[in-house]
């Protein structure tokens, strides 16, 4: 199995968060391959000193080629939230599973609607960095479970 994560995000090595996406990543590996794949471009820069709409299509820009081959997961603080069994149930029975975390004017609804599902962190906003971080648990949390895997207890 292989899980992405796309995020729009400037590329950082930050000494806080990197170590612990390093950890889960790592971790994982008897599971699956978890990779985080940050975006950013020119585009996105300019289209956040238009507006939040032009931001929103710049994002869908840089992420909607990543939309196909895969089963495809946005996180939108607005969808369902799900327990940890639940999120578990998103990897089952499929090959590669791609993440989308949009950047800090969400995702547009366009962009949702081509995603096989929406789902919540929570109704509390997190930054990027934590947001990935706290993903990358679940994601980690979620294979446990679905591998018997005493971590979840």
């Amino acid at each position: 199995m292989k899980i992405n994560i796309y995020i729009i995000d400037k590329k950082s090595k930050d000494r806080l968060y990197s170590p612990l996406i390093e950890h889960y990543k790592k971790i994982a590996k008897p599971f699956a391959k978890v990779e985080v794949f940050e975006l950013f471009s020119k585009e996105i820069t300019k289209a956040h000193d238009i507006s939040t709409e032009a931001s929103q299509k710049a994002y869908t820009l840089a992420l909607e080629k990543h939309l196909s081959g895969a089963y495809t997961i946005a996180l939108d603080p607005a969808s369902k939230e799900l327990d940890s069994f639940e999120f578990s149930n998103l990897f089952k029975d499929r090959g590669v599973v791609n993440f989308f975390i949009g950047g800090a004017y969400g995702l547009e609804s366009r962009f949702l609607r081509q995603c096989n599902q929406a789902i919540s962190l929570g109704k509390i906003t997190l930054s990027h960095k934590l947001a990935k971080v706290v993903l990358m648990e679940q994601i980690f949390r979620g294979l446990t479970i679905l591998n018997n895997h005493p971590y979840h207890k």
